[in-house]
């Protein structure tokens, strides 16, 4: 989703949906219901503590908000049930095997897909009974490689397999491809229908909230967009 049609004011305006950026809880609470009720009418809605790290969440049941464990996606094969991420430049990753009836979000930074994550969820998904062939994915709004400049430091942290990610910037730095790099990661992880939506969060402020255009703003806080996927009753 967009961060169009909700109740948050200041630097944080409109739907916003995080529960870190410093926003009226009221207010958070009233743009995750209008998010829900847009999407899957009348579901539970369940989001994790996200902390950048590989580790899946499987829902069984719907937990509170309060209880929200610390992984960065969510899986469940359980009707009713909404899975939440957000992000502020990270990639929000929707997959779904409509067949088996299974469904999982991801939350990929750039160290969430190096560490893991993405390849976790599908495996998370395949023991709910998805299978690798039939699982679709959606990378939905997050940093492109125009807008995401990295150092050398960064650049060494990945092997020369991908290289490819990595486009020419200033001296001792470099454009990373997040998107691209995530949509490899999906493919290793044995799932081949991959969708890009290929929107910049950075690069459009009217539509999207970006952490690093917040910090080159010198602004005081930040908004974090919602995605959301699951399967109806």
């Amino acid at each position: 989703m967009t961060r169009r049609g909700g109740v948050s004011t200041g630097d944080a305006a409109g739907l916003q949906c995080g529960f870190g950026a410093g926003d009226d809880p009221a207010a958070v609470a009233e743009n995750r219901r209008r998010a829900a009720e847009a999407v899957l009418p009348g579901a539970a809605l369940v989001s994790v503590h996200q902390v950048h790290s590989p580790d899946v969440a499987t829902v069984a049941e719907p937990w509170s908000d309060d209880a929200r464990p610390h992984a960065d996606a969510l899986v469940t094969d359980r009707p009713g049930v909404l899975l939440a991420i957000v992000t502020a430049d990270c990639a929000p990753v929707l997959l779904a095997d409509r067949t088996a009836g299974v469904v999982g979000a991801a939350h990929a930074g750039w160290r969430g897909a190096h560490g893991g994550v993405i390849a976790n969820t599908v495996e998370a998904m395949v023991a709910l009974g998805a299978a690798h062939e039939r699982i679709a994915a959606a990378i939905g709004p997050c940093i492109a490689q125009p807008s995401y400049e990295v150092d050398d430091g960064f650049r060494e942290q990945f092997t020369e397999a991908d290289v490819r990610f990595f486009g020419p910037g200033e001296a001792g730095h470099w454009q990373f491809d997040l998107p691209g790099y995530v949509a490899a990661r999906l493919r290793m992880a044995g799932v081949d229908t991959v969708e890009d939506l290929a929107l910049d969060t950075y690069a459009d402020p009217a539509r999207f909230y970006s952490y690093r255009r917040a910090t080159h703003r010198g602004e005081a806080n930040y908004g974090r967009l919602i995605s959301l996927i699951g399967l109806g009753g």
